[in-house]
């Protein structure tokens, strides 16, 4: 079956309600989120059961071999965030990977051209980057500690029953939805693993729109987590299966690396906007590049220009730009390099003295991994009665991840070490144990005491250039939260030119000012989510490009 997933014109309405609202990228995931607000879970417990319920609805996007981030305010007012995510084996040194990958060549499975991954020589060590696939680009996935994590520590209600709804989906079936099947139609070309093909392929086919289908093997992996805990992912049976698959392919993990893993809470980072206080995750996560980038957006008045004038655009593409010079260079996990001060409204001062009437020419962007640039994940965000709100992300990094399904346990491994660098001199440096730059950024935002939202932007280096239109939408021209994600977008590329949607007005002042200036499909412009809760009611709203819906009681 063909379909366009880029033509589309239905029209979204906000939602409104007070007992709970669930907003993400699948219909099938947002209801199950809902059912575990409506029998007595709090916004923790409904994130925790609508992201399980992804890993089975949308497979393509996010999975227990992935990561796990969240962003949040409970309803004590504290602000929080958690992370989940892993290093490298203790074993990936730079000698130890760049010799495996000298030793296969261009002849291996996991490193022809075709799959993001050129040496010119292999006996080059210059030549040498980190493979976008494959058992190198795997990382310790964090998601099912962090799953645990977050509802014993925020919910009330166990591992157990909020992953039900998922185990219910895997085992007994749903209808694949029309824009994950799209971008299910890549799983033949990837999976050179049979494992993978096994779980994920039905027929040797992926999924038409409306096809139902089970995914039995990763439905007994959650029932093993919901009666056995997080632990056997770590040390338990399917731990090995982990270690196994891995190592069978040429990489380095051990259980001891999976055992090691412990996920942590952390205090966010924050900047304010034209009176909203913004919070995003400190690094080795970007959230710190939307944040220098609202600063300098502040600083030169960007949201000040007239909403559809190509002044706005060029001002707030210029402070992106910056940004992701300084993001792309300095993040990196904090415990291996000190990361500058990159949200301070100082340093932000002396960036926009950079900016013109000109765009900024040839700027060092220097991006983690080129292929990262359009990688797409999910989000998900609720709210209950109570006050809570959760912004919360799981991601295998891009699609399938590596290609590789662990055994039989229909878990497929993340490629987030695809973002590490073969260069012993670089911040992001590949190191035992380093977790590599991460593009995941839940985010909360204060627009005033009683009014808060949690949300984001999902789609490698658009997350942060959604962020910063997306509180400009709200903030500087007053927007409600639907319109907010419907409006056109931009977004600056890593080649130096600025994406737009064809719908954007004013195409033509962009370009007389000096922005070479692509049309680009809706779906390269990311998918956003978002609950705020002004008072005692809940809004949600759900990205139009997207499968969501955006569901309250």
């Amino acid at each position: 079956m063909d379909y366009d997933l880029d033509r589309f014109d239905s029209r979204r309405s906000s939602v409104h309600a007070t007992g709970g609202m669930v907003a993400t990228s699948q219909p099938l995931a947002a209801q199950a989120g809902l059912s575990i607000l409506q029998d007595g879970g709090n916004a923790f417990d409904a994130a925790v059961a609508t992201a399980a319920a992804l890993n089975v609805v949308e497979p393509t996007s996010t999975g227990l071999g992935g990561d796990v981030f969240a962003l949040y305010r409970t309803a004590d007012g504290d602000v929080g965030a958690m992370r989940a995510c892993g290093g490298a084996p203790a074993e990936a040194t730079i000698e130890n990977v760049s010799a495996s990958i000298r030793d296969h060549g261009n002849a291996a499975d996991w490193y022809p051209e075709a799959r993001g991954y050129a040496v010119d020589d292999a006996s080059d060590e210059d030549a040498l980057e980190m493979p976008f696939l494959g058992p190198h680009a795997v990382t310790v996935p964090g998601t099912a500690r962090g799953w645990e994590a977050t509802v014993e520590e925020l919910g009330r209600k166990s591992l157990a029953d909020v992953l039900e709804p998922a185990i219910t989906y895997a085992t007994e079936g749903y209808p694949v939805s029309e824009v994950i099947s799209y971008y299910w139609q890549g799983g033949p070309r990837l999976f050179t693993d049979d494992h993978a093909r096994e779980a994920y392929l039905f027929d040797d086919e992926a999924p038409d729109p409306g096809q139902v289908v089970t995914l039995e093997r990763l439905g007994e992996s959650m029932q093993r987590i919901a009666e056995e805990g997080a632990d056997v992912v770590y040390e338990g049976e399917i731990a090995e299966a982990i270690a196994e698959e891995i190592q069978s392919q040429g990489g380095f993990m051990t259980v001891d690396d999976l055992a090691a893993f412990e996920p942590e809470f952390l205090d966010p980072v924050s900047t304010t906007y034209n009176g909203t206080e913004v919070y995003e995750l400190p690094p080795n996560n970007q959230g710190l590049i939307a944040l220098e980038a609202l600063n300098i957006a502040e600083e030169i008045g960007a949201g000040e220009h007239d909403y559809d004038s190509p002044e706005r655009i060029h001002a707030f593409a210029e402070a992106m730009k910056l940004a992701f010079v300084d993001g792309h260079h300095y993040i990196t996990d904090p415990e291996y390099e000190t990361v500058p001060p990159l949200a301070s409204k100082a340093y932000a001062r002396e960036r926009a003295s950079a900016i013109g009437d000109s765009p900024i020419q040839d700027p060092e962007v220097g991006v983690p991994t080129k292929a990262a640039e359009d990688a797409d994940t999910v989000l998900l965000t609720v709210g209950d009665a109570e006050g809570n709100l959760v912004s919360y992300i799981n991601s295998r990094f891009a699609g399938f991840g590596s290609g590789l399904v662990a055994g039989d346990t229909g878990i497929a491994l993340q490629n987030r070490g695809a973002s590490f660098s073969l260069d012993p001199d670089h911040p992001n440096s590949l190191e035992p144990g380093k977790r590599p730059f991460h593009t995941l950024v839940p985010a909360i935002a204060k627009f005033d005491e009683d009014d808060w939202a949690a949300f984001g932007v999902m789609g490698g280096y658009m997350q942060p250039q959604g962020h910063v239109q997306l509180i400009s939408n709200l903030v500087d021209y007053g927007m409600g939260a639907q319109e907010a994600l419907d409006a056109p977008r931009w977004r600056y590329r890593e080649e130096g030119t600025l994406g737009v949607e064809e719908r954007l007005p004013n195409q033509t002042g962009l370009v007389r000012k000096g922005h070479d200036v692509r049309i680009l499909p809706p779906s390269l412009f990311g998918g956003a989510q978002l609950v705020r809760r002004t008072g005692d009611v809940l809004t949600g709203a759900t990205e139009p490009r997207k499968d969501g819906q955006a569901v309250g009681f």
